[in-house]
């Protein structure tokens, strides 16, 4: 498995990292705990060592798993959660206050939660689920940062970036608190590429790249008869005349890379390490058939540079979470 160092520490991540959001089941039809786990520890098996996860994902049920999994392969993996806002608002609204949103006792205790449900005394990345910049001159969050490292419970702290913001965020960087940026990034959505990675690089500040697949969009298997059952959300990401859009510019782009790539997650998935500024890509992962395809994947390495200029052409400004 591919590593790099994350932010600025000597701390080795795996370049595939496992978004856990899909094994919580809450907004997902499908998931099976017995098969979860196995997919957890085939990926521990294979060199993966970041496992993303929040407090939200399931009501815990996420972490409760990921705990699970690692103590049963006596691994020290590296764990990252993230607490929602104290209004539930994702992404923050733009009048909601930080005193609202995250509050020290809040940021504080919802940490302790996790703690809990994960079995352990401390959390590798901790992060704010949705961030607001205009929150970043309160002292509030700042206080509690400097207590959870203090008291040894967090390791690093990030922020998970609000759906298609990418700049928001750079502010709270600029504090030196904040080690990590979780970010949407993938083919359709390449903005952080303008402005948000030449100022983690520049900084020494890790790149979680999240969505990579765009919930599915970017597989090639979305066609205007896909199905999603009640109760997933993607029944609500793909509403209306969105399958259609997606087939017809997924498409397109599998012309570009079809001779570089053998399908159009591969070429998802590997454009998304082709930057420099990314540490770890996190899909979803609920199998372990699609965690070893994507190991396989993603040791393949970057995209060609040529490719890379070409995919520009594909950029799609949208917001699906609508």
């Amino acid at each position: 498995m591919l590593i790099k160092i994350f932010s600025k520490s000597e701390t080795e991540v795996s370049n595939l990292g496992y978004g856990c959001w899909g094994i919580g089941k809450a907004f997902w039809i499908g998931a099976d705990d017995n098969e979860s786990k196995r997919a957890l520890h085939a990926a521990i098996d294979n060199g993966v060592n970041l496992f993303d996860s929040a407090l939200v994902y399931g009501d815990g049920h996420s972490e409760q798993l990921v705990g699970e999994v690692e103590k049963e392969s006596g691994q020290n993996l590296f764990i990252t959660s993230k607490i929602p806002s104290k209004k539930y608002e994702w992404p923050a609204k733009d009048e909601s206050t930080l005193e609202e949103s995250f509050p020290k006792e809040h940021i504080i205790e919802c940490t302790e939660k996790s703690l809990i449900n994960l079995k352990r005394e401390y959390i590798d990345l901790q992060q704010f689920h949705v961030w607001n910049d205009k929150w970043t001159d309160n002292d509030e969050w700042k206080e509690a940062v400097y207590q959870l490292k203090k008291d040894g419970k967090v390791r690093f702290f990030g922020i998970s970036i609000n759906d298609h913001q990418p700049e928001n965020g750079i502010k709270a960087g600029k504090t030196g608190l904040i080690d990590s940026f979780q970010v949407i990034f993938n083919i359709f959505d390449q903005k952080p590429a303008d402005k948000l990675f030449p100022f983690c690089k520049e900084n020494n500040i890790s790149i979680l790249a999240r969505v990579p697949l765009d919930e599915g969009g970017l597989t090639g298997n979305i066609t205007e008869g896909t199905h999603f059952h009640a109760g997933d959300f993607r029944a609500s990401y793909f509403k209306d005349d969105r399958k259609k859009q997606i087939k017809e510019r997924v498409d397109k782009i599998w012309q570009e890379v079809k001779e570089e790539t053998n399908s159009m997650v591969e070429a998802a998935l590997r454009f998304t390490i082709s930057f420099e500024a990314v540490t770890s890509v996190i899909p979803g992962m609920r199998t372990k058939e699609h965690l070893l395809s994507n190991i396989e994947t993603i040791n393949k390495g970057p995209l060609s540079n040529d490719l890379i200029e070409r995919l520009k052409a594909h950029k799609w400004n949208r917001n699906f979470y609508k």
